[in-house]
């Protein structure tokens, strides 16, 4: 029992981290400039975008970055941009770097919004999370990781249904669709 509730613990940490990153990529968008590199051949009349990179860096010297081979702005809504093959990197002055990747993503402009989706991976030191969705969502406060949850460790391996995290209030939830099925905990050792 005492092993399970120590894994329950050092994943709610995990994931308390990764908001509180995400808290500080979201606040410090509100006040950096984010620089936009779009190649010089890329055709005026077409919303197709190859080899997108947004860039900000904040006062204490932290850098986040979103890369994708391309990204296609939606013509409904010039704000939401659908990106392939993303990349997030978040690298931390006093900490250890942040890698987010996907085959898809979804990113809006304005509120900083991102959806990554399809083959999802989040990797911090030797920790290790992938699912099929990740919505971080500044306007609800909250991160929701989904469909095939799976997060590792060294030691242990943990498998849900869907992870939703407060983003004000870190509060955590951990759980799976269906009431018969249980978040499976297990130790590697």
């Amino acid at each position: 029992m005492n092993l399970k509730i120590k894994n329950i613990f050092l994943v709610i940490f995990f994931f308390s981290l990764v908001v509180f990153i995400y808290i500080k990529i979201s606040e410090t968008k509100k006040t950096q400039d984010i620089t936009v590199k779009i190649p010089e051949n890329e055709r005026s009349n077409s919303n197709i975008i190859n080899d997108v990179e947004y860039n900000s860096k904040d006062s204490k010297g932290n850098e986040y970055k979103i890369l994708a081979s391309a990204g296609e702005i939606d013509y409904t809504n010039s704000n939401i941009i659908y990106l392939t093959d993303v990349k997030a990197l978040i690298n931390l002055k006093n900490s250890e770097n942040i890698t987010i990747t996907s085959d898809f993503g979804k990113y809006n402009n304005v509120n900083f919004n991102t959806i990554f989706s399809k083959n999802v991976i989040i990797k911090y030191l030797d920790n290790k999370i992938t699912s099929e969705y990740v919505d971080f969502s500044i306007k609800r406060n909250s991160m929701e990781i989904s469909k095939n949850v799976i997060y590792t460790s060294e030691d242990n391996m943990m498998k849900a249904d869907v992870i939703v995290m407060n983003l004000e209030t870190k509060d955590t939830k951990i759980f799976m669709y269906e009431e018969n099925k249980k978040v499976n905990i297990k130790s590697k050792n």
